[in-house]
């Protein structure tokens, strides 16, 4: 087995989940630094206080409404895991060098709104905030490591939620397109590919994380949607006319579904299931508004702002490429007794699978999904794709200086081969692979470090947060050297 020499072997990370610097370099307040730590068992709970000086906390998932007077901030009696994550900002160019002995040839990264305009409204950007990733985007070009930038990655300043309820209004295109002007220019030369908005579909499951909206219902999320599908689109276009070699991808956190059984109903529930996720991707390759959803818009009383401008506009801007996350599979049954007797807390993964493991954490583990996933992708959009994220959480021990993990070896190596597979067999263009992750790193669904994905293990207990290499770092560096022919290998030291 091997992969051809332009394939892109990388690896994954996110500024909110891995950067930490809060309050440092300039860097504003954003959404999910108000989110606080949980675990396998306990929720994350978004902090605020109302008018009357309540100190008030609703559940990250399946939250309610929280009051447009909130004002959020930080309770001394909670952690925000998220302020210092793994200190990549001040361990940025120590971890260059691990990615460089790695022997990447990507990084997909992201970039903090915050960090360029701390309030989101600013006029001029944050010139420290600029500095910073322009200083990382030149070392990762001295190793010839190609960045994969997500421009916006369940990040959003908290200034732009505490004015107008961030994306529920049409004026954050305004302030994203500035955004997306003053980074374009500024890294012109030094980044090629670009994703727009990180996992977009997963508004409609994490509306605070995703895209710091405070309310939850079917109008609101409909247009804040719209307004961040209106805003991909113009990034497209703008950022083609201020460099007309720019690659942009969009992304959606694809989780292949099944029917539970054969009865028709259950595949019907489980192509609805499927086109919530294929809506968003559908508008940003082909440029319009699926009739299915617009359909379903006016059958649920759900009125969105589409403008004849918003329609030349998405029309104009379509991705070059697609790029997904893939962790897991789930079901869909028909049944409503058994809607919630699948586990998982990112999204509502149906009925278990008799068929298939699952991690410590409740994900199902399976490989054949991915392959799915890619023939599914490919068949509908005929565009390359990119996977952008895929691993396995798990609780690594760290003995002796060393990290044995070779569970997760495991799981990459059943997932590689079926990538390998969709490409030599079944024709699918795939440009690159950046799993999940290239050091631990805080947990989106659990805000917790001790579900751990990275090739890298962080100590957390350590004041410097000391890096060690696993036992996957070593393995993964022997199989980008061979272009996967060693992927069965036993000998990694």
């Amino acid at each position: 087995m091997k992969f051809k020499d332009t394939f892109l072997w990388g690896a994954a990370m996110a500024a909110n989940q891995t950067e930490g610097g809060y309050g440092e370099g300039g860097k504003g307040i954003s959404n999910t630094d108000v989110v606080t730590k949980g675990g396998k068992n306990k929720e994350r709970f978004i902090t605020y206080t109302l008018e009357d000086g309540s100190k008030m906390k609703t559940p990250l998932f399946h939250s309610k409404d929280i009051p447009d007077s909130a004002i959020f901030e930080c309770f001394e009696d909670e952690e925000y895991p998220n302020h210092i994550a793994a200190d990549f900002y001040h361990h940025c160019m120590e971890d260059i060098e691990l990615m460089h002995e790695l022997g990447l040839k990507a990084i997909r990264l992201s970039i903090s709104w915050s960090r360029i305009f701390p309030n989101g409204i600013d006029e001029t950007p944050n010139e420290e905030g600029l500095k910073f990733y322009e200083d990382i985007f030149c070392k990762l070009k001295e190793y010839n490591i190609e960045p994969i930038v997500t421009i916006n990655h369940y990040e959003v300043p908290l200034k732009l939620t505490e004015l107008w309820g961030s994306w529920k209004d049409r004026r954050t295109i305004d302030c994203f397109k500035r955004f997306c002007e003053a980074i374009f220019t500024r890294y012109k030369e030094l980044v090629k590919y670009w994703i727009t908005f990180n996992e977009i579909n997963h508004i409609r499951i994490i509306p605070f994380m995703s895209a710091g909206v405070t309310k939850n219902d079917a109008t609101t999320i409909a247009n804040a949607s719209h307004y961040e599908l209106v805003a991909a689109a113009s990034a497209v276009s703008l950022g083609k006319e201020i460099n007309p070699d720019f690659k942009f991808g969009c992304m959606i956190g694809y989780t292949q579904s099944y029917p539970y059984s054969c009865n028709p109903a259950d595949v019907y529930k489980n192509w609805k299931f499927m086109s919530h996720c294929y809506f968003y991707s559908d508008v940003q390759v082909r440029g319009y508004y699926p009739k299915y959803k617009l359909i379903e818009y006016t059958e649920n009383g759900i009125d969105i702002d589409l403008t004849e401008e918003d329609i030349e506009i998405l029309k104009g801007g379509t991705c070059d490429y697609v790029t997904f996350s893939y962790y897991s599979s789930g079901t869909q049954s028909a049944d409503e007794s058994m809607k919630n007797s699948g586990r998982g807390n990112m999204i509502d993964k149906g009925p278990k699978n008799p068929y298939l493991l699952e991690s410590e954490w409740g994900w199902t583990i399976d490989p054949i999904g991915m392959k799915l996933a890619l023939l599914e992708l490919y068949d509908r959009y005929q565009k390359p794709l990119f996977i952008v994220e895929n691993g396995l959480g798990a609780q690594d021990e760290l003995v002796d200086g060393v990290v044995n993990d070779e569970y997760r070896i495991k799981y990459y190596q059943e997932h590689i081969r079926s990538i390998y597979e969709a490409i030599e067999n079944d024709g699918v263009e795939v440009i690159g692979y950046t799993p999940w992750s290239f050091i631990d790193s805080i947990s989106a669904s659990t805000g917790e470090s001790e579900k751990r994905y990275g090739f890298v293990y962080v100590d957390y207990s350590d004041a410097d947060y000391k890096r060690y290499k696993k036992k996957s770092f070593h393995w993964y560096r022997k199989l980008i050297s061979s272009s996967g022919a060693s992927i069965d290998s036993s000998e990694i030291k």
